[in-house]
């Protein structure tokens, strides 16, 4: 909507000094002035990761083991952010049956300070493109409580791991058009349906979950805002904002609508903190000024987490095909001598 995109005090001040940031090279980050709270400036010089941090690097042990490869590749300890998602073809994965999930759980008991961030489709078949008509049906069964069961085995599962203070990004990127979870078919069903799962989720006793709705960054199929639950029933405002389209700069991934800009004043407004549960590297190619750009939009803001997607073509260590962007996000994130 127009009102989330007003701002109590001008951007261009702050898109000034970004751009001055941006042309100065990932070896020097001055401040910039940010937004009003939550936003904070930016550290003169970063002296490691701007929040909790952590990279998408893949599932199942595997994965597991290249969190800490993540973190020795720049010169820190292991990341305390895991990143994991759960498979959306059949109810069975949503439940969180995969022994994958068994593998993250375990890593998050293993150390009280570690943040496990989850996404929990919210439907099946959840990438089988299902035309707008089935998923118009399905998001009303699910407002109607057909699917209460699936997500309290959930819940209950990852209470009895040891994970009840789990992030759940819960039907990420319901603005566009990839997922059976969207939101654009039938956005009353889609908010209805939402607060369904977070109060059946709730309800197990032992339960301290944090539920981030997490739209791509932009309008896409239908603006986020029409999407929104309610601040009862959500506790982060997150976005995914990959380096896309072809040929748009930072700077108007901050200021487009429904951009990072508005997600700061959103969350803002609704007394929420800001999460980046993906991000990287798209349709620009090897880009450090997206880099640095995002690195310096997270030094100010003080996320709750970031987590990188660190794969091709999005990722900076598992990617050989971007280092110059490698580069910056160590030089921003690494170890500072």
């Amino acid at each position: 909507m127009a009102s989330h995109g007003t701002r109590r005090t001008s951007p261009a001040l702050f898109i000034l000094a970004l751009a001055l940031v941006l042309l100065a090279g990932p070896a020097c980050v001055p401040g910039a002035e940010s937004p009003p709270p939550p936003a904070k400036s930016a550290p003169a010089r970063p002296s490691g990761p701007p929040t909790a941090y952590g990279a998408y690097v893949g599932y199942g042990a595997d994965a597991v083991r290249r969190v800490a490869e993540f973190g020795a590749w720049l010169g820190r300890p292991e990341p305390r952010v895991g990143h994991a998602y759960l498979p959306g073809d059949n109810w069975s994965g949503i439940e969180g049956g995969s022994s994958d999930l068994d593998q993250w759980t375990e890593w998050r008991r293993a150390r009280e300070d570690r943040l496990l961030v989850l996404n929990v489709p919210m439907l099946d078949r959840n990438e089988d493109h299902l035309p707008d008509s089935v998923v118009r049906a399905e998001l009303a069964d699910g407002a109607d409580g057909r699917y209460d069961d699936h997500f309290a085995a959930l819940a209950r599962r990852l209470v009895q791991q040891g994970a009840q203070d789990t992030e759940i990004v819960l039907g990420w990127e319901m603005n566009g058009t990839t997922y059976s979870h969207r939101c654009a078919p039938a956005p009353a069903s889609w908010k209805r349906y939402w607060t369904r799962i977070v109060t059946t989720m709730r309800s197990v006793p032992g339960q301290r979950f944090r539920f981030d709705f997490t739209p791509n960054r932009g309008r896409d199929a239908i603006p986020w805002t029409d999407c929104y639950p309610g601040d009862h029933y959500v506790d982060v405002i997150g976005m995914d904002a990959y380096d896309a389209p072809r040929g748009t700069p930072f700077t108007e991934q901050l200021t487009e609508p429904y951009g990072l800009l508005a997600q700061a004043a959103f969350a803002r407004d609704h007394h929420k903190p800001l999460a980046y549960p993906e991000w990287g590297l798209y349709e620009n190619g090897d880009n450090p000024t997206y880099m640095r750009g995002m690195l310096t939009w997270m030094a100010g803001q003080r996320p709750l987490y970031q987590t990188i997607s660190d794969y091709c073509p999005h990722g900076v260590w598992r990617c050989g095909a971007n280092p110059k962007s490698s580069a910056v996000y160590r030089a921003l994130t690494g170890h500072q001598s």
